[in-house]
């Protein structure tokens, strides 16, 4: 395990940084009283038995090696969030200006969606880590989706391993519909985008009003325990 942990290292460094990076994206709107095309961002590292199924699939060795980091291209793996599938080219581009990564390839599946009803934007980068030992250059993947994108992938990746790849037909038919129907959620949201993004803004301004009263603190209102 030791071999692993010294091979993992970096990557868990680089989605260390990296979230914390694309997190100050998003406080920077905030400061601008801006609306942040960025929802949330999350990371993680590949754990072993996922990168061992990947060698598996890809008829690599199991073993920490150049090989390996070249060919698994999403060992580190980050996930930002947007309200709105507009806000997706927005930080794309966000992406693009950086000067602290170089972007290897860009995979969109929104506008060209997987058979299955996937959807989501995919951006390799490389990203430099500084070790003791100089240098490293780290691939990671950056998927960038809506919520409405996320919960199904999420639905749809514990189906995944439930059925090893294989649903049954009416599975994957229902999968299809829910994955259009959450795109189309996210059409309409899109329609009405003004209207949230100034409902948001009045609730921001409203909660932390000094002497604000929420119903739920009302007298005889509920309260939680």
């Amino acid at each position: 395990m030791g071999q692993w942990n010294r091979f993992l290292a970096p990557y868990k460094q680089a989605v260390d940084e990296m979230k914390i990076k694309f997190k100050g994206m998003r406080k920077q709107f905030e400061t601008n009283n801006t609306n942040s095309p960025i929802e949330f961002v999350t990371g993680r590292v590949k754990p072993l038995a996922s990168i061992y199924d990947k060698t598996l699939e890809k008829g690599l060795l199991f073993e920490p090696s150049e090989e390996l980091a070249r060919n698994l291209q999403d060992i580190a793996g980050l996930r930002m969030m947007c309200q709105f599938v507009g806000d997706i080219e927005t930080v794309v581009e966000l992406l693009r200006q950086r000067n602290d990564l170089r972007i290897i390839e860009e995979k969109d599946y929104i506008s060209h969606e997987k058979q299955s009803g996937y959807r989501s934007y995919h951006v390799i980068v490389e990203y430099p880590v500084q070790t003791i030992d100089g240098e490293q250059l780290i691939l990671a993947e950056i998927q960038i989706r809506t919520l409405a994108m996320n919960f199904w992938a999420s639905i749809e990746h514990s189906l995944n391993y439930k059925y090893k790849g294989v649903f049954p037909e009416e599975i994957k038919l229902r999968l299809q519909r829910a994955a259009e129907a959450a795109f189309q959620l996210d059409e309409e949201m899109t329609q009405i985008r003004d209207e949230i993004q100034e409902a948001q803004a009045y609730f921001s301004e409203y909660k932390e009003s000094p002497g604000t009263r929420f119903p739920a603190d009302a007298e005889g209102g509920r309260k939680d325990t």
